[in-house]
């Protein structure tokens, strides 16, 4: 009887979560064309003011909103020109709040002020230093340098902040969506195998995780990459509709969400983004048309875990 309270002690305190959790905050969004309406919303980004911009994918825009989703505005259409549009799939925040576009069809990133005005744009299809074969992501170092996923080249390319080409590296792993750590390390990852890998700045593999399933630390379709100031790391999971988060090493720290479109409910989650500060994450829940935020709760006192196992008891 003995042995049986104890391991039965055991499985219940491996269950209980970690002290302080994300918790669901907000949303915003619905499926149109209309302001602050949203066709499959595919990456999300946090500028050091506060303001989110969204990659309206299907709808071939970008648009901006208040740290709380009130519709600040918008720019693009489908099409080739300056400003324009082909699925546009990866947003980013630069120096002096400037915006960087990765858009996709059209292989290049275009670049603008923080309101949607023109400022440059670089890339065109190929394999040669600043060229692009589907530009998929693009994330800003903080100092200042571009980094691009150039997935059709099985690379990662990185620029200055107007373009000019610094470097690039082959990648093992078919690398859809990345970020830059405070430190400077790359986070790419890869859905087809399942996996995360990361870099020096300049390209030297460091490590990688991950592997097929539904447990802690296994992931179906990882896709949305990001990295807190504390060096944490957040993962959507496309097809497993949830979130987790590991240290910069990739140890498991925990997750949240499920299958579905309640309120802190994922379908076919996507672009995620920490705030500066650490304190709240944007998801874009591409299958509901939606961006969600979520805010780190701890309470005043935590219990003991012999308390929390009692609780569980009771």
């Amino acid at each position: 009887m003995k042995r049986v309270l104890i391991t039965a002690f055991a499985a219940a305190l491996a269950t209980v979560p970690s002290w302080g959790e994300w918790a669901y905050e907000g949303q915003w969004g619905s499926s149109g064309s209309g302001n602050g309406q949203f066709d499959r919303p595919n990456k999300v980004a946090v500028a050091p003011g506060g303001n989110i911009y969204v990659c309206d994918t299907s709808n071939a825009r970008i648009q901006y909103f208040t740290a709380v989703g009130s519709y600040l505005g918008k720019w693009g259409s489908r099409g080739s020109g300056n400003g324009e549009f082909s699925s546009p799939l990866g947003v980013a925040v630069g120096l002096g709040g400037n915006v960087y576009v990765a858009d996709y069809w059209n292989h290049r990133i275009q670049y603008f002020t923080g309101t949607g005005s023109f400022l440059g744009k670089w890339g065109s299809l190929g394999s040669g230093n600043g060229e692009f074969y589907c530009a998929r992501d693009v994330a800003v170092a903080a100092g200042g340098n571009v980094y691009v996923a150039d997935i059709g080249n099985r690379r990662i390319q990185y620029f200055t902040a107007t373009g000019s080409f610094l470097g690039q590296w082959r990648t093992s792993i078919e690398a859809q969506c990345i970020a830059v750590a405070p430190g400077g390390n790359v986070y790419a990852t890869a859905p087809n195998m399942h996996r995360l890998a990361y870099y020096t700045s300049a390209g030297s593999f460091l490590g990688s995780w991950g592997t097929y399933g539904v447990n802690n630390g296994e992931f179906m379709g990882p896709l949305g990459v990001a990295v807190a100031p504390d060096a944490n790391v957040y993962v959507t999971e496309a097809s497993g509709h949830r979130v987790q988060y590991f240290t910069a090493t990739g140890s498991y720290l925990g997750r949240w969400g499920w299958i579905g479109s309640g309120n802190g409910e994922f379908y076919q989650p996507r672009g995620i983004a920490v705030t500066p500060a650490g304190s709240c994450v944007y998801v874009a829940d591409s299958g509901n048309d939606r961006v969600q935020y979520f805010y780190w709760v701890e309470p005043a006192v935590a219990p003991s875990s012999l308390g929390r196992v009692k609780a569980l008891f009771r």
